[in-house]
Formats: structure tokens, C-alpha cells, sequence
């Protein structure tokens, strides 16, 4: 059965967990404890995790644990906690097989343009995600969606995830996040990809997670409908996006922070 993203007028709305399906147990650890804290907050919650990941660097970086076995975890998080679910996906191809899996599917920054992929996303009915490119405007993501739109599907949402800034930076303009909402869709801000400092001479990119609180109360108190982050027990040991992730015993805090700037931006 699908889960749809519950709603709340008084808070925002959260999608976060590991960057990729590393294996069950770490993965329903991550769930667990994010449910609890999200139903203590009442804060509507999604559980994030990547099936497989395409976009690497280098040909030896990991990538997944195999399609379907880490679609069936995912659909084990939706089963176990009753909480929708979202996964990339990468091509055309790709989405009906995880629409049978997931709720909601997200398009990755470097593809929302692909019509292709956009299209075959909304023809599955579900919710559709698309991060904005990193070389395109706010304003430009009206086409983007549109294409999900005309197909059919009026499920959109659009994420924030910063701008290319040289050759190795992002950078976060938050005048984004209003002018997105303008286009009449909820967005997204991700608070972790955006201080991902890609393309480094290694192969691997870097990071700026102290950054990540900076970053989510600067978009709770601009008025994002959700947040996106992603989170590891041990962000050193992750095999994925390592340098930009928060550990999980720092998820606490931060959402008890980000809750009452939220609170207070409504009072």
C-alpha cells in the first residue's frame, strides 16, 4: 500500500537517511531512530535512501549492494514503519521498476532536464522530487516541472541544493527558495549536497558538514516547506557521501533547534 507524505501547516517536513542502501540493518537502525524522533517533534517524515548510486566520481567508488536487494530494504522501511519512502532514480527505465517499492521519486540535480527520465517518473502516479541543477536558475525549474505536469502528474516538489561556484564550491542563494515556491510547487532544501565541495583532485568529494545547521536554520527561517539531509551512525565509515553527512546522535539537537525557529517564524 502507498504512504503519502503527511502534512502540517505548523512545521516543516523532513526527508533524511543514508545516502546509500549499505545493508538492512544498518538501514532500519537509521529509520528507527529518525521516527522517533520525528513523532516526538511532529515532524512528517520520509525515509531517504539510494538504491544505487550512478553519479560517482570514480569507476571504483560503490555504488549500491545490488537493485534489488536494496529495493527490498527500502520496501522493508515502509512495511515496518508505516513512513513513505523516496530513492534516485537514474534513467527512463528505472522508474516503474522503484515506483513498485517506493512513494516518492527523486530526480537527481545533474538529470532534471532529461525529459525522458521526468516523464517516465510521472507516469509511474507517484510524488516526484527534482533537485535543482547546480548550473540552472530558480526560475528555469518552472520547465522542469511543467514536463512532469503536463503528463499528468501535478505531484511536484523541487529542492534546493546549491549553485556552482568555481570549479570546487557550491554556494546556497536562498532568494531560490521563494522564487521556486512562486512557481506554485513545495520546495526542498538539502542541507548536506550543498556543502559538498565536488570535482577534488582525489576523486572523492569533500565537504563542509559543520555547516549543516547553518544551513538548515538559514532555510527554516526563510520559510522552506522541507528539509533534506542525509545521515550515518559513522559518516567516516559510510560508502557514500561520507564528507557531507551528519551523524545520527546530532540529528536530535538540530531538529529540536530547527523546530523553534520554526515555531517562532510563525508566531
Amino acid at each position: 500500500m502507498e504512504q503519502t507524505i503527511p502534512a502540517s501547516p505548523s512545521n516543516f517536513f523532513l526527508f533524511a537517511g543514508p545516502c546509500v542502501i549499505e545493508d538492512e540493518e544498518t538501514t532500519l537502525r537509521i529509520a528507527e531512530h529518525i521516527v522517533g524522533l520525528t513523532q516526538r517533534l511532529q515532524i512528517p517524515y520520509t525515509f531517504k535512501g539510494s538504491y544505487r548510486k550512478a553519479n560517482r566520481s570514480r569507476s571504483d567508488s560503490f555504488t549500491g549492494i545490488g537493485d534489488q536487494r536494496a529495493l527490498r530494504i527500502l520496501q522493508k522501511v515502509r512495511q515496518t514503519f508505516g513512513i513513505p519512502v523516496v530513492t534516485d532514480i537514474h534513467t527512463a527505465e528505472e522508474a516503474a521498476r522503484a515506483a513498485e517499492y517506493v512513494d516518492v521519486l527523486q530526480i537527481p540535480a545533474f538529470l532534471c532536464r532529461q525529459t525522458d527520465l521526468l516523464v517516465a517518473a510521472a507516469r509511474t502516479g507517484k510524488r516526484v522530487i527534482i533537485k535543482k541543477g547546480q548550473f540552472l536558475s530558480p526560475e528555469a525549474m518552472r520547465f522542469a516541472a511543467q514536463k512532469v505536469v503536463e503528463a499528468g502528474n501535478p505531484h511536484v516538489l523541487l529542492t534546493e541544493r546549491g549553485t556552482t561556484f568555481g570549479y570546487q564550491d557550491l554556494i546556497v542563494d536562498f532568494r531560490g527558495i521563494p522564487q521556486m515556491q512562486a512557481l506554485g510547487f513545495p520546495v526542498i532544501l538539502d542541507c548536506t549536497h550543498s556543502l559538498q565541495q565536488p570535482n577534488q583532485a582525489a576523486g572523492v568529494s569533500g565537504g563542509l558538514p559543520q555547516l549543516i545547521e547553518t544551513i538548515a536554520r538559514a532555510g527554516v527561517a526563510v520559510g522552506v516547506d522541507g528539509l533534506f539531509l542525509e545521515t550515518h551512525p559513522h559518516p567516516a565509515r559510510a560508502k557514500s557521501d561520507g564528507a557531507n553527512m551528519l551523524a545520527l546522535d546530532r540529528l536530535e539537537g538540530l531538529l529540536e533547534r530547527l523546530v523553534h525557529i520554526r515555531q517562532a517564524i510563525l508566531a
